[in-house]
């Protein structure tokens, strides 16, 4: 159901490999797959609601110009809605085949958002020095998500984090680098298809345990402002500066 991530074996190599060249291993195929894929997500303790998909190029809401296609609920209360009772994501995924889904964070889970290319690296780099690391989903629009615990639980409010201290899910163009969701955010889930044939799917399935945030975020970190100094170097030689 997933790609697995091990130590240093030559599996690590071949998927390494992967990794480089952009491919990654098949995913279950059909309707009874992505379903399977949502319960295993939900199983994992991973709490759900519905999503938007695609209509064409457009989001199948009804908001002219949806400013997120396909990447966000479709009911407000989304935050309440979200569960990992299994009878009812298999009755929301069987009523509406096309939906995507998406996972509430901020309850059992955070999630550290990075660009692909620095997601990519810093994930090689994690393995290899045998850091645990938890669930990875990859966007083919150019994302990648680490699954980590969360900051806060219930029984602890003082330490909730609120989501609008890093990222929200509409204004995620203002965060180019290193998007932290947490307490009033929400990431999709594989599987989730996206506006151009895009998806998001698996790179290590949520049968990996969660790990403490702060154990990937310096390397996370390093790997994004890795990632802002190429782009900048990037445009500065496209853009050369006029004396």
């Amino acid at each position: 159901m997933s790609a697995e991530y091990g130590g240093r074996t030559g599996l690590q190599g071949k998927l390494t490999q992967w990794l480089r060249a952009g491919r990654r291993p098949k995913e279950t195929a059909g309707d009874g797959g992505r379903e399977a894929l949502l319960l295993a997500a939900a199983g994992a303790g991973l709490p759900l609601a519905p999503a938007a998909h695609p209509a064409g190029y457009r989001c199948s809401c009804d908001r002219v110009g949806c400013p997120t296609p396909a990447r966000h609920p479709v009911s407000f209360a989304w935050q309440t809605q979200s569960t990992t009772d299994r009878a009812q994501i298999e009755r929301w995924a069987r009523h509406q085949p096309q939906a995507n889904f998406i996972t509430a964070t901020g309850m059992v889970h955070d999630v550290l958002d990075v660009p692909l290319d620095a997601g990519r690296s810093a994930l090689e780099r994690l393995l290899a020095d045998g850091v645990e690391v938890g669930p990875v989903a990859e966007s083919d629009d150019g994302r990648m998500l680490f699954f980590t615990l969360t900051r806060g639980t219930p029984e602890d409010e003082d330490e909730w984090w609120p989501c609008e201290l890093d990222c929200h899910p509409e204004t995620m163009d203002e965060h180019p680098g290193l998007r932290w969701h947490c307490r009033g955010s929400y990431v999709l889930v594989p599987p989730a298809r996206l506006p151009g044939e895009h998806q998001v799917h698996w790179v290590r399935g949520p049968e990996h345990p969660l790990p403490d945030p702060l154990s990937l975020l310096e390397t996370l970190t390093e790997a994004c402002a890795r990632y802002a100094g190429e782009e900048a170097d990037h445009a500065g030689a496209a853009w050369p500066l006029r004396h």
